[in-house]
């Protein structure tokens, strides 16, 4: 599996990027959010990638962030969600407004991304729902560093909690706490309900 590739950007042409590598030329398809972030032609840069091997295709799929690419194989895991349709999914909406968009259930937003229809987008919060956070989380709950808040939703969620209600209880929760009296706290209100 190739995880990610440095290397000199050669061409942009959205959907597409050629980036050389020590010599050899890749062809990557990448949601075009990715653009928007990437450095000019002819600068150095590191892409996040998916491998996809298909009976007529080896398909390469490039993400400026973790958790884009996280978000794209959560997507493709999806009945009826291919590549195409999940790099449209992450051109429409960034990794974490999808994610939180999923766990809200918000079929009016995922409808508006185009090739989602409302039976695929609610396919789409059916089978993710518990595997993309929310708006603190980022998707498959990886927390930021260094935020205690979002690393008390990220630890609720490894005990089992559903984003929502991770979120939820870490938001009403006081200002300044560390994170172990989040966590402890948030405990405490999750066992009364």
């Amino acid at each position: 599996m190739i995880t990610s590739l440095r290397g000199i950007i050669l061409q942009k042409r959205p959907p597409w990027l050629w980036l050389e590598v020590q010599g050899v030329g890749y062809e990557l398809e990448m949601p075009l959010s990715s653009f928007y972030q990437m450095a000019n032609a002819g600068e150095t840069v590191l892409i996040h990638t998916h491998l996809t091997i298909r009976e007529d295709a080896h398909l390469l799929y490039g993400f400026m962030t973790e958790a884009e690419r996280d978000a794209f194989r959560l997507l493709i895991r999806v009945n009826g969600i291919g590549g195409k349709v999940a790099l449209a999914c992450l051109s429409g909406l960034p990794a974490e407004k999808l994610g939180q968009a999923v766990a809200e259930g918000n079929i009016a937003q995922l409808t508006a991304i185009p090739g989602i229809g409302p039976k695929t987008a609610e396919r789409l919060v059916v089978e993710l729902r518990d595997k993309m956070g929310g708006s603190s989380v980022l998707p498959m709950g990886k927390a930021v560093p260094g935020d205690p808040r979002q690393e008390a939703v990220a630890a609720l969620l490894t005990l089992g909690y559903k984003p929502a209600q991770a979120s939820q209880a870490i938001a009403g929760l006081g200002e300044g706490l560390g994170l172990e009296d989040l966590i402890r706290q948030a405990l405490q209100q999750l066992s009364r309900h």
